[in-house]
């Protein structure tokens, strides 16, 4: 008797997990910003200073992202931010992973690490003919602008949802104020 009750324990509380799994599965895994790594800036230099460069796997994100951002330190027009989709096109660091992008829809006015900017969502075609789904930020503070990129193989709302999160989490929150005050 005594195992027969420790036997069906053990089937409800694995069954009980798997439904868990289940569940969470279904809205795709909440990352916590611990679950990103920084890796490598992977771009050349260029006329602005290198970013900085994170990637969530598949396990935590649902999918593998990586995330590029950094500051362009008194590009942005002071009176009105960041206007419109054309300048989120310009800004947004898409061509440093491929020159082959286009829009997927218009771009929605968003806040971000209490910045108010546009996200806009494209497809890119890699160098290897593989498509990505990538989310271009432009965000600003005064005459100042934060531009940050997330791209992977997924839906391109499941990388926006990831990298908002993981931008407006405390540290990279604390990281681009550091950043966007010249240190």
């Amino acid at each position: 008797m005594r195992g027969l009750l420790i036997a069906s324990l053990l089937a409800i509380g694995t069954l009980s997990g798997v439904a868990a799994a289940l569940v969470a599965h279904a809205d795709g895994p909440t990352p916590r910003a611990g679950t990103w790594r920084e890796i490598a800036w992977p771009f050349p230099r260029d006329g602005w200073p290198a970013g900085r460069a994170f990637r969530c796997d598949a396990a935590a994100c649902g999918e593998a992202v990586e995330l590029y951002v950094r500051p362009k330190i008194g590009f942005c027009n002071c009176d009105s931010g960041v206007a419109d989709d054309d300048e989120v096109d310009r800004v947004a660091d898409l061509d440093l992973i491929s020159q082959r992008f286009s829009p997927l829809e218009a771009g929605k006015a968003v806040i971000v690490a209490e910045m108010a900017g546009r996200a806009r969502s494209y497809d890119l075609t890699m160098v290897d003919g593989s498509t990505h789904a990538a989310i271009g930020f432009a965000l600003s503070r005064r005459c100042d602008l934060l531009v940050a990129v997330a791209q992977g193989k997924g839906e391109a709302a499941n990388v926006q949802r990831v990298a908002t999160e993981f931008l407006g989490s405390d540290n990279m929150t604390r990281w681009i104020t550091v950043a966007l005050n010249g240190g």
